[in-house]
Order: C-alpha cells, then structure tokens, then sequence
C-alpha cells in the first residue's frame, strides 16, 4: 500500500511538472478535457437549474387541478390527424358541468389568448398576459388581492369592462399613484381598473405570470371574438372536492362530456382532461431530450480531451524512456510502472476537469447575479460526476501509453534513452 502511495506521489510531481515545463503544450492538450466538462456539467446544471424551477412553481399549484380542453398538455396516444379535429370546449359545456357535477370544489371557464397592450393617458404597458375568466378564478388561482375587488359574478356573467392587474402592470402604468377607478384601454374599450394583485415573484401559475397579468370577465372576450376563434383556446378549469378518488371523478367528467357530445359507446373522447401531472411529465420529457442533446454534443469535446492526454502521456513515456529502463533494472515491477503512467493520466485529467468545473462555477456566479427571478445551482452531485467523468478520461486515455511503457525491455529502454 505504502509503494502505490509513493507512485501517487511521484505522478502528482510528474504531472506538475508537465504542466510547468512544457506549459502551452499541455494547457492545449488539456483544453478539450476542460471544454467537455465545462460543457456537460454546464448543461446538467442548466437543467437542474429549470428542474428546481419547475418543481418550486408547481408545488404552489393544486395537484389535483384539471385543465379540459381540446389540446393535451403531455403525451398522447393518439394520431395528430384525430387531435387536431376536436371541438373547442364551449361555455355551454362549462354552464353544463356547473349545473350536474358534484363534487366539484371550484370551477372556471377561461380563454388562453396572447398578450396584449395596455394603455393609459400616454403610458403602456406591453406583452401583458390577458387572462379572460369567471369570477371564481380568483380561487382556482389562488390570487391575492394588495387592494380593490376581484370581479363578481353578475359582472362576469354580463361581461362588464372591469379589470384586475397585476403588480407590474401597475407600476409601469401608474407609478405610485392609485390605480382604483382609472380607466384602461384594452381591446380598443376602456375597462375600469377594480383590483391590484399582491405581487409573487417569478413562477408558474395558471395560465399566466401573476405579476404580468390583467384579469378580465371571459363573457367580455367572448363578445369580441366568440367561441371559435382559432388564436384562442378556451378552457374548462375544476378542482374536486378533497376526499374525492380522482379516477372516479375523471371517469364522471368524462361521461358527463361524452353524453353532452352525443359520442356513442366505441368512439374516442374528442376531448382531453389535462393535469398538472401530466404538464410534470411533458416537462421531464422535455429536459430529458435536452439533456441527451447537451450530453452527446460535450461528449465529442470529451473524446478531444482523451485524445491530448494519451498525447501527453505518449510523449512523456517516450521523454522517460531511460528512466523507465534503470528503474525497471533496479526490480520495478510492470505493474508498478503501469501504476505510474496511468496515475500521471487520471492527475493530468483531473487538471483539466478541475479547471472545467471551475468555469461552470463562475458562470453560475455571473448568472445568479445579473439574472433575476432564476437561481442556477451547481449541486454537489453535478462536481462528483464532473469529477469522476476527469478520473474516467484519464484512465482510457493512459492505459496504451502506461502498456507501452509497462513492456518496455531495461537493456534496450536505457540504450535508447542516452
């Protein structure tokens, strides 16, 4: 134990003095190491990074919430020919479900549309996300209220021009004065400012960033553009009651759709009832399709990075060929030379994974600091893994060179070496 700790020893020295003597060689040889963990551990962190994102907004969301609409959020087993052929789902069928489903805790109807402009006596607010809905989105959504009202139910049911903004377009449209009772134009009408939303941060909610947002009744935005608009998806929004079996429940909202559809026994449901599991899902998918891309791209930098150490590794056995001969007249074992060579390899690639992690450190620093509302996080099993693929390299790379150096005959290595 105590001779391999030796040849640990001697190879750390070795490889520091590569490394100094013939510096612009090695730090060139080295680079494709650095590139590679850079770039892997890079992308793994980018990713946990989104991970953690994601995990944090949805764990603010109800689990049990579903999402009825003519579009699936995840996967789906059927053909695109059959999906894109559903109906749109209606208030009808919203006013419907109200009327026959028990069971259900709260529901909306809602319109995902794109952003709109909002103006106010010369200033607007631009991209804010319009979210159309009944009056009892203020609890699917679980919004709070810094000041005002949301809307009520008799103004949603009329569509009446009131909204409900929130922080940021408060801000960028009227500063510190009180937004109360102003009037906004959206849509080309005027709406009357009724309520302020706390502001949350970055995450995910319901359809929209809150801050972002302005909250408007969704009989208002079926008057302007009806009920089958192609740029705007609406949507049924329910929760069950706690206690509920969710597959019961899912297996009633279903029938209940299907018989109001008049779809016979035998034909696909032209509908899907999303959750926000199935969103988790496509999301994993998603990162996990990423993560392969970024893997197998940083990969060919790996396989640059073996290259430049084997170099390395074949020019020192060659620079030590004398060496190698009188340590092996003196009774050095194979094995102890091929330990030698092959330390020297994993230490030189540990350089250069080092040096890779180190630049993923510091850009995650730059990152964190001049990127609000996102944390990018380098967890520790990220620098174990970048650590280890280094240790990796190392070792496939100085395995022929340590061979060649391991089978080298004494008597021939010390007259080749003067």
């Amino acid at each position: 134990m105590l001779i391999y700790l030796r040849v640990l020893k001697e190879s750390f020295f070795f490889a520091i003095n590569a490394l100094r003597t013939n510096l612009l060689r090695t730090f060139l040889s080295l680079l494709g190491v650095t590139i590679g963990i850079f770039s892997i551990i890079g992308v793994l962190a980018a990713i946990d990074s989104l991970e953690n994102e994601v995990t944090d907004g949805l764990s603010s969301l109800d689990i049990s919430t579903l999402y009825v609409t003519s579009k699936s959020f995840g996967p789906t087993e059927l053909e695109p020919y059959q999906y894109e052929s559903f109906p749109k789902v209606t208030y009808d069928e919203f006013q419907m479900l109200q009327r026959s489903m028990e069971d259900i805790d709260v529901m909306t109807y809602t319109v995902f549309s794109g952003p709109e402009n909002i103006k106010f006596e010369g200033k607007t607010a631009t991209g804010v996300s319009i979210v159309p809905g009944t009056d009892s989105y203020y609890d699917i959504d679980n919004l709070k209220l810094k000041q005002g009202r949301f809307f009520n139910g008799a103004e949603s049911n009329n569509g009446s021009p009131v909204t409900v903004i929130g922080s940021e377009v408060a801000t960028s449209l009227f500063g510190d004065t009180d937004p109360i009772g102003k009037r906004v134009r959206l849509y080309g009408n005027k709406f009357t400012v009724i309520g302020v939303l706390e502001k949350v941060g970055q995450g995910l909610s319901i359809g929209a960033p809150k801050d972002g947002s302005a909250y408007v009744p969704v009989s208002f935005v079926r008057k302007i553009y009806g009920d089958n608009n192609k740029f705007r998806l609406p949507a049924i929004i329910l929760k069950p009651k706690k206690g509920v079996d969710p597959l019961e429940f899912n297996a009633v909202l279903e029938q209940k759709l299907r018989a109001y559809r008049g779809l016979r026994q035998g034909e696909i449901s032209n509908f899907f009832i999303n959750s926000i599991k199935g969103l988790a899902d496509l999301i994993d998918q998603v990162t996990s399709v990423l993560t392969l891309i970024g893997v197998i791209i940083s990969g060919f930098s790996m396989l640059v990075g073996g290259f430049g150490i084997a170099n390395i590794m074949f020019v020192s056995v060659k620079e030590r060929t004398n060496l190698i001969g009188i340590q092996k007249s003196l009774g050095a074992k194979r094995r102890f030379i091929l330990s030698q060579f092959l330390f020297e390899s994993i230490i030189l690639a540990l350089f250069g994974g080092l040096f890779g992690l180190l630049f993923v450190w510091i850009a995650t620093v730059i990152a964190n600091t001049f990127v609000e509302d996102f944390t990018f996080i380098l967890s520790s099993s990220n620098v174990i893994l970048g650590t280890s693929v280094s240790a990796i390299i190392g070792l496939l790379a100085g395995i022929i060179p340590a061979i060649i150096a391991a089978r080298l005959d004494p008597v021939e290595a010390i007259r080749t070496g003067m």
